[in-house]
């Protein structure tokens, strides 16, 4: 496809997702999740094109112990609020396959009346082996959806362990689902997710579950009284509440919640100054993945890295060590370039 021709049609692409079209965003999202050469470029172009999007859309992160009904709850809180009136966008980050590389659970499949909503719009993605429970290209992903006019975008990552925490770096909300337990179940739960929770939500409060449920929050709110906030919190948060994404009931408040904090954030500029450390952070990132792409391109150096590795392999050397002499050995190639 010639230089200009691709010019045309990304500035199709990006008028047509910022008209909505469904099928432009999927397209658009397939692009930049494309490790490809050319399309990583077509891809800057397509973000270049959409600039920042006109209004501020909650961004919210999820993540929950296995079996807490993630989906269940999604489809449910999802299916509310487009019939109040929003458009809901889900980014489901699921297992990757180890053979084909695509997403093992297919969450279209899990959310099946969510899925058809015309204001809804649900994208799974291979977390591709990318630590902290989101996928490579997540965050783009979101800039998105924002500019095809999503006014609520859900992330939900893999599960919960001590690499969710990344889901953070580009929300404005995060929070935790959990099933009703005691005593060592609790303790399951890593202090780590739990210190950057800002709503935990007990699910499954129904039925003989329901006094199990409340007896949980009610112990989840004592653990989060003895841990931080900071400024970025008003009087009453973090909080713990119960739901039944089964039948509804608490549902409304766990969004009243969400939407409570998220605007005191807005209005006292925080999400504005957390977005821009996002930004800060995934530059950062970016530029990490530059350098050891840069290295691995280049001959010599990739020739002293696998020698670095048989020496480490055998004992010869401290990884420390050797990781500073190929250091040493790119800061002096830049220096003579």
């Amino acid at each position: 496809m010639p230089a200009s021709d691709a010019i045309l049609d990304i500035e199709d692409i990006a008028s047509r997702i910022r008209a909505g079209e469904r099928r432009a965003l999927a397209r658009g999202i397939t692009l930049i999740e494309s490790t490809r050469k050319d399309h990583r470029t077509l891809a800057h172009r397509l973000m270049e094109r959409l600039g920042a999007p006109g209004s501020v859309a909650r961004r919210i992160g999820l993540s929950g112990t296995p079996g807490v009904g993630k989906s269940t709850f999604i489809e449910a809180m999802g299916l509310k609020l487009v019939e109040a009136g929003h458009r809901v966008a889900v980014l489901a980050v699921d297992p990757s396959s180890t053979v084909s590389g695509g997403s093992i659970l297919g969450d279209k499949t899990r959310m099946e009346q969510l899925s058809r909503h015309p204001s809804a719009f649900i994208r799974p993605s291979p977390s591709d082996g990318t630590l902290g429970g989101v996928a490579r290209r997540t965050r783009e992903t979101i800039r998105l959806v924002e500019a095809a006019g999503f006014d609520t975008v859900l992330v939900e990552t893999v599960g919960v362990g001590q690499s969710e925490t990344m889901v953070v770096e580009m929300t404005d909300i995060f929070l935790l689902l959990l099933a009703p337990a005691g005593g060592d179940e609790l303790q399951g739960v890593k202090r780590g997710i739990m210190e950057i929770a800002d709503v935990i939500v007990v699910n499954k409060a129904d039925g003989a579950l329901k006094p199990v449920a409340e007896s949980t929050r009610v112990d989840y709110a004592g653990a989060l009284r003895l841990m931080r906030r900071g400024p970025d919190d008003p009087d009453g948060y973090p909080c713990a509440l119960t739901c039944s994404a089964a039948t509804g009931d608490g549902l409304d408040e766990v969004w009243q919640a969400i939407c409570k904090l998220h605007d005191w954030r807005v209005a006292e500029g925080h999400v504005v100054e957390a977005r821009a450390r996002q930004g800060a952070i995934a530059l950062h990132r970016a530029l990490e993945q530059g350098v050891l792409k840069a290295v691995f391109a280049d001959p010599e150096i990739s020739r002293a890295l696998r020698q670095a590795e048989h020496a480490v392999a055998g004992g010869h050397i401290e990884p420390e060590a050797a990781a500073a002499g190929i250091v040493s050995m790119i800061g002096g190639r830049s220096a003579d370039g």
